[in-house]
């Protein structure tokens, strides 16, 4: 487990004489980001209409068969390529590597990371991985960092790595270059999309927001997932617009996440729900903020998602694959019950015309694992869970917040009727073997692909389409994934012809329209 507001620890830096940073094993983990979900064990409407009827993924028919997809990829174990231990061969394939990446990734992530492995020398390289022999603090930090350059540059699932950081980069574009951002100000931190990469089945889907890499004079967040979340595990998926909306994005405004945390408690005093309950949800705001700002971006699918995927992560780990109904004192996340409550609510805030009828279903989902809830020392009915959750909600997603000059996050993202079509659109193309990679459309936006479909969409696409039943979730994963290669392919941030030092300099991506 890992303690809460990780960008709020002041983080040693790799210094200029070759010494790394001194961290004990409590620090270690708080400088290191790392996100399970859960504590285990314990745009233009599209043109075309489906050619048959879609299954209705309200229905969650095939919600069992995306659990145990998931379950079946956590236990099958497995690890992305192998870490770079040798000073010279790393910083060798380093250089070589950069010259692969976009010119925005070279300035802010390849090129300070050769130069801080050069600050600290083979010496200085070798006391970080020495002094974090379990590879969870600097070691693990830098290791990370790169991986994500190396596994890019050098094919590593080459279509997965792709159709993983397109869905990074939509979300945190969409966040940041959304037109309904106007008036806002830039972030303070890590401008430039997160890279990706993927790492071990144990450590579940986690990143390393920019207040951590910025140790390393790098300017971009870094996201992982399992390696066997490259053919496998399609609910994972939807948990990248928790890593990367939420946790990626608190930490890129300072100030943000302490004033969410300050609203939290008031709104939940105000309603009298008690000083314990408003405590147990503002001290646990980053985990909190983080599911909320996932469905503001992703829709329903991330909330159904969540559901699906703490009952995989929990029947992996020997449990009984059900929601947790108590939420340990020690853990910086809530009760997984508590999680599902708050995004359902988040679904009931959303625009789009089915937005009641989606988080109705989602607490009866829920409601099936319900038993005694504990939110840390306190006993809660369900009624009080319940409220509280809706409470919590309301106030993330609607109050204006001065760290976001005076924005509500609802302004910035939202999920719309106009998302839904597309979504049925990409469904179709899901269902019926069209992994045709994202057509774009003859004057196109930039940036846009399958009439006006992005990467959030098509991975919302792909678990309302597995929900529903229809087609098995491996089936759906395949068909997403080459969807999503084929969209960033068409990335002009990504393109080959943009990867040469001499070519002109562009930002990474364009905007996704909210």
């Amino acid at each position: 487990m890992f303690p809460r507001n990780v960008s709020a620890v002041a983080v040693p830096r790799f210094d200029s004489i070759g010494e790394p940073p001194a961290l004990d094993p409590a620090r270690a983990r708080e400088l290191r980001g790392r996100e399970r979900l859960h504590a285990p064990a314990e745009v233009a409407r599209p043109q075309a209409v489906a050619s048959r009827p879609a299954p209705d993924p309200l229905s969650f028919a095939g919600l069992a068969a995306c659990i145990e997809d998931a379950r079946a990829a956590a236990l099958a174990g497995g690890d992305g390529p192998p870490d770079p231990v040798t000073f010279a061969s790393l910083r060798a394939r380093l250089e070589k590597a950069s010259a692969r990446l976009p010119a925005a990734y070279r300035r802010a992530v390849a090129e300070p990371l050769v130069k801080t492995l050069d600050r600290l020398g083979a010496r200085g390289f070798a006391r970080v991985l020495a002094q974090d022999p379990e590879r969870e603090g600097a070691a693990r930090l830098l290791l990370d960092v790169a991986q994500a350059v190396l596994q890019h540059a050098e094919g590593y699932a080459a279509r997965a790595t792709a159709a993983f950081q397109e869905v990074v980069s939509d979300l945190y574009e969409g966040f940041l270059s959304a037109e309904d951002r106007r008036g806002v100000k830039a972030p303070d931190h890590g401008v430039v999309p997160p890279l990706v990469r993927w790492g071990s089945a144990e450590d579940g889907p986690y990143t390393w927001p920019a207040t951590a890499t910025e140790t390393l004079d790098v300017e971009a967040a870094v996201v992982s997932l399992p390696a066997a979340n490259a053919s496998g595990g399609l609910l994972a998926w939807p948990a990248l617009a928790h890593e990367t909306a939420g946790h990626d994005l608190l930490d890129a405004d300072d100030g943000l996440r302490d004033e969410l945390a300050r609203v939290v408690r008031e709104r939940l005093l105000a309603e009298k729900l008690g000083l314990a309950v408003a405590d147990y949800w503002a001290d646990r705001i980053d985990e909190t903020a983080s599911d909320v700002l996932g469905v503001l971006n992703m829709g329903p699918a991330a909330a159904v998602g969540l559901v699906g995927y703490f009952r995989a992560m929990n029947g992996a780990a020997g449990g009984t694959g059900s929601l947790r109904n108590v939420g340990r004192t020690d853990d910086p996340h809530p009760a997984d019950i508590a999680r599902a409550y708050l995004a359902a609510e988040t679904v009931r805030l959303l625009s789009f015309e089915g937005a009641a009828r989606w988080a109705d279903r989602l607490v009866a989902e829920a409601d099936r694992d319900l038993g005694r809830i504990r939110l840390g020392d306190v006993a809660v009915t369900a009624g009080v869970a319940k409220a509280a959750a809706a409470v919590v909600a309301r106030a993330i997603v609607q109050t204006r917040l001065r760290a976001l000059d005076g924005h509500a996050f609802r302004d910035i993202q939202d999920w719309r009727d106009q998302d839904e079509a597309v979504v049925a659109e990409l469904r179709r193309e899901l269902r019926e073997g069209g992994a045709k990679g994202g057509r774009a459309r003859a004057g196109a936006v930039p940036g846009s692909y399958a009439e006006g479909a992005y990467a959030a969409h098509a991975v919302a696409a792909g678990v309302y389409e597995a929900v529903g039943g229809t087609s098995s979730p491996a089936q759906v994963m395949s068909r997403m994934i080459g969807v999503l290669s084929g969209m960033h392919e068409r990335n002009p941030a990504w393109d080959p012809a943009r990867l040469t030092p001499s070519a002109p300099s562009a930002a990474p991506g364009s905007p996704r329209v909210a």
